[in-house]
């Protein structure tokens, strides 16, 4: 299963209410390096499919989730655990890079 859409609607119960940790990627469609990165994303939603939902919200189109969560850059990776966010990586990373932030909030 690849990466899941969530809305302001939605996320309460996609993000925060979800039993296991969540990447959310903030990006938008108009965003070169938010381009770059969606394959990254889709490749992890494969690789931790069993560990790890994967989410994007597109920040234009899902302003108060965003602007409640302080993003003013994108792409933004934030990492929930429980409700809570646990890690942010801001602007574009290798898939390694985003795969070790991962696995660090899998096993710590």
């Amino acid at each position: 299963m690849g990466a899941v859409t969530v809305t302001d609607a939605t996320w309460a119960d996609e993000v925060l209410g979800a039993d296991v940790p969540v990447l959310v990627d903030f990006w938008a469609p108009w965003c070169a390096p938010c381009r770059q990165v969606a394959p990254i994303v889709e490749e992890l939603a494969v690789q931790f499919k069993d560990r790890v939902k994967v989410a994007k919200l597109n920040t234009d189109e899902n302003q108060a989730t965003t602007a409640a969560y302080g993003i003013i850059s994108i792409p933004t990776i934030n990492i929930y655990r429980g409700g809570e966010l646990v890690r942010s990586i801001v602007g574009g990373r290798p898939r390694q890079v985003l795969a070790k932030e991962l696995e660090d909030v899998l096993t710590g």
